[in-house]
Order: C-alpha cells, then structure tokens, then sequence
C-alpha cells in the first residue's frame, strides 16, 4: 500500500510536531499530567488530540480502498485532502482566538475523506466479492 504509506509518513510528522508542542507547554508551564489549568496546554492537547481521534480511521479506510485496488489518483486525492485538511484544522484551531474557517474547513476535508474511503471501501468490497 504505497500510497497510504506516504500519506501515513506525513501525517505522522504533523503528529510528532503537534506532540512536541504540548511537550514545549508542560515544560515551560511545569505540568507533568493533566492540563494545569494552562489555557495555552489545554489548546494544544486538544489540538494533538483530535488529530489523534480522526487521522487513524481516515487512514485505516484509505489503505482498504487501496487494497480494493481504487484508482492511485483517487487515492492521492483523497490523501492529500486528508492531509490539507488536517493541517489547517490544526492550524486553525491553534490560535487564540481560533480561526474557524480553518478549523472547519479542515474538518470538513476530513469527512469528506472518511466518508469516501468508507463508500469506496463498501462498494470496492462488495465488487471484489462477487469477482472471487
């Protein structure tokens, strides 16, 4: 599954680069568990978080519609809106006050990728069916 695993390589470096954000917030608030009140470390945990809530899914769908052999350049399409969508999601909500239009326009990429994957997924799985 090589197309996943591109987008899964890049996904994973917003992942270790929002990880090392909250990071740089305990320190400097000195909060070893839990948020500490720290308006700043509560926004990036949440920011972290929800990365962490939605990527997983979006990628465990995209890597079955590429095993249901769905077009590469839909795959690519669908990786690289998962990927804008959650930058800007991440981006957007990062700031004080947050961007919305970032943030929804981010979630919105995002379930439009979940959404794909999963009717590619529903109905690849149901043509392979009836081919075996």
């Amino acid at each position: 599954m090589p197309v996943t695993a591109l987008y899964a390589s890049l996904l994973a470096i917003i992942f270790i680069t929002l990880a090392i954000r909250v990071i740089q917030v305990r320190r400097a608030e000195k909060v070893a568990l839990g948020d500490g009140g720290a308006s700043t470390l509560i926004r990036r945990i949440r920011v972290h978080a929800n990365f962490t809530e939605y990527v997983p899914i979006a990628l465990v769908l995209l890597g079955l519609a590429e095993s249901v052999h769905t077009e590469p350049v839909l795959l690519h399409i669908l990786g690289l809106m998962l990927l804008i969508g959650r930058g800007l999601h991440a981006w957007g909500m990062s700031h004080s006050p947050e961007n919305f239009t970032f943030r929804v326009t981010g979630m919105i990429m995002t379930f439009i990728v979940i959404g794909l994957s999963a009717l590619i997924c529903f109905f690849g799985s149901l043509w392979q069916g009836w081919l075996i």
